[in-house]
């Protein structure tokens, strides 16, 4: 099944969810992720809106729970669409994620029971241990473009099929 198919027989919208990257000078913080869903990928923090939330408070929200900081000034890099082609759609995997970058911040970065925060050098990310996705639009969006893009993955969570579009915030 091709990503378009799949995605005209999924229910939309789909689930929001959030992952927001600090970034100081050369520098992107990533976490490595403890538990849960993502469990052994580095990444931003984030996690899913709650009913009623909005986008940027749940950004805040997530990223003060996985790594103890108060994102401030979050601006809108990347709208990112997950399909997971192989996976019943009733474990509802499938949502967009809007992705932010902040210079501005409180508090330290702390570990959770959830993540684990690490300094990494932009041009040293450590994207194979990262989801698969992360190596088509992270170094883009980290040297300044801004995108909205669909990715769907088989059942080994490999990125089958991806498509880029226009940035639309």
């Amino acid at each position: 099944m091709t990503l378009v198919q799949f995605k005209a027989k999924i229910p939309h919208p789909l689930r929001i969810a959030t992952i927001v990257f600090l970034l100081r000078e050369n520098e992107v913080l990533l976490a490595m992720k403890k538990r849960g869903f993502g469990e052994g990928h580095w990444n931003g923090a984030g996690g899913k809106v709650e009913p009623g939330e909005i986008v940027e408070e749940a950004a805040i929200r997530e990223t003060q729970e996985e790594i103890g900081v108060t994102p401030k000034g979050l601006v809108k890099v990347a709208v990112l669409n997950f399909y997971f082609l192989t996976i019943p759609v009733e474990e509802n995997w499938n949502q967009q994620v809007q992705v932010y970058f902040t210079t501005e911040w409180s508090g330290e970065p702390t570990e959770s029971e959830e993540m684990r925060p690490q300094w990494f050098r932009c041009y040293e990310i450590p994207l194979q241990e990262m989801w698969s996705d992360d190596t088509l639009w992270l170094p883009r969006v980290l040297a300044g473009e801004k995108l909205n893009a669909d990715f769907a993955f088989d059942q080994d969570k490999q990125v089958a099929e991806y498509a880029f579009r226009p940035f639309s915030g």
